[in-house]
């Protein structure tokens, strides 16, 4: 392995570079909040997938968070972390491995959003003294997974989780994905809103049916970033964007946060001038950044910082294509070799392409951060 150099404009790119500070800044802005409203909060690790991130997100407890993948749950099994919530609906093939967690851990919980997925559990019972804590996947109109809150279905599934030898339904979970087709604080809120509106007559609904089930949860970084006050009334909420803010520059675009928040940049060189089409080609293609832009940046698929001027106008997989946003390109201003940092539109997909993370402090490269990959 080559040594990492000091300074951030020594790295070979096309290279994924974290701001240590505002990382820090953004978990403790995001811990201080949901400590003063009372709520527990769980963050979600799919974003970033390491463990010094997740150190940052959880204080350095180890304790409480959510994971995407069952990659991600043995990595941070294996590190010491525990309370883990594998939020996808159990897939078959993974129960054995699921069961395997929930036997070495002193809490891992699964989510389910169908009977045929109780059914893997009941006939996958844990060793003496262990129950499977099971979350209930509620779709509060963010139509991915789970089952529609208003649903008759949703309490039947309840019913038969809690009736269940050995099973233990721990919580309603909702995911409130649709804020992110929000724009601006008020329509967030008016989501989050809902979502937990949803999730607490459900919860109420649990209730009168004589269902014992102790935590609800929801959450997505818009709605953890502008809480409504009901929100107060969960027992938890999982984002994990918010250490990049990513879905960063979207997340900027749907006011989220601000621009000065986003954690992190992939910084590229201008390997290319191609004067007759008006045009720089720089290093950096989809496989450093993803090609998740939904489109809606009038500088194409992502931010050049300082050059608003500028349009990434396409990428293949190595090669990024950069134009004037109107007029003519001063191709002085950006020697081949020279550094751009691309501010990307969705971080947790361009990390998703790096194999290490070059964390910065002050230009000076601090540490090296490596996620894990799989699933």
């Amino acid at each position: 392995t080559m040594a990492v150099p000091k300074a951030t404009q020594d790295l070979l790119t096309p290279a994924f570079v974290v701001d240590l500070p505002k990382v820090k800044k953004n978990a403790q802005v995001m811990m201080d909040r949901f400590k003063k409203l009372g709520v527990q909060l769980r963050p979600h690790m799919k974003t970033h997938k390491t463990i010094e991130g997740g150190d940052i997100m959880t204080n350095g407890t180890r304790r409480c968070i959510v994971v995407s993948t069952l990659a991600e749950a043995s990595f941070y099994a294996e590190h010491g972390y525990d309370d883990i919530l594998y939020a996808y609906p159990l897939p078959f093939d993974k129960v054995k491995k699921c069961a395997e967690l929930s036997e070495h851990l002193s809490l891992f919980h699964v989510l389910v959003d169908s009977l045929a997925a109780l059914e893997q559990l009941r006939s996958c019972p844990l060793s003496t003294g262990k129950v499977w804590h099971v979350w209930l996947k509620l779709d509060c109109e963010n139509g991915r997974a789970g089952v529609p809150y208003s649903d008759p279905a949703a309490l039947n599934l309840a019913k038969a989780i809690s009736g269940s030898q050995g099973i233990e339904l721990t919580g309603v979970y909702a995911h409130c994905g649709n804020t992110y087709h929000c724009t601006g604080e008020h329509e967030i809120k008016a989501v989050a809103q809902a979502t937990t509106t949803a999730t607490l007559e459900f919860m109420e609904k649990l209730k009168t049916a004589g269902i014992p089930c102790p935590k609800s949860s929801i959450g997505s970084t818009p709605s953890c970033s502008h809480p409504v006050s009901d929100m107060t009334l969960l027992s938890e909420v999982h984002p994990g964007n918010y250490i990049f803010y990513a879905l960063d520059v979207q997340q900027s675009v749907i006011g989220s946060c601000k621009m000065e928040d986003i954690a992190v940049r992939v910084l590229t060189r201008v390997i290319g001038h191609y004067t007759h089409r008006n045009q720089l080609l720089v290093d950096c293609g989809w496989a450093a950044l993803s090609l998740d832009s939904r489109g809606c940046l009038p500088t194409g698929y992502a931010v050049i910082e300082g050059h608003p001027e500028l349009k990434l106008l396409s990428m293949t997989q190595e090669h990024g294509r950069i134009e004037p946003i109107s007029g003519k390109l001063d191709f002085d201003k950006f020697p081949l070799g020279s550094l751009l940092y691309i501010i990307p539109y969705h971080a947790c997909a361009t990390a998703a392409m790096h194999p290490v993370y070059f964390v910065q402090s002050e230009n000076k490269i601090v540490d090296t951060w490596k996620p894990v990959r799989g699933w």
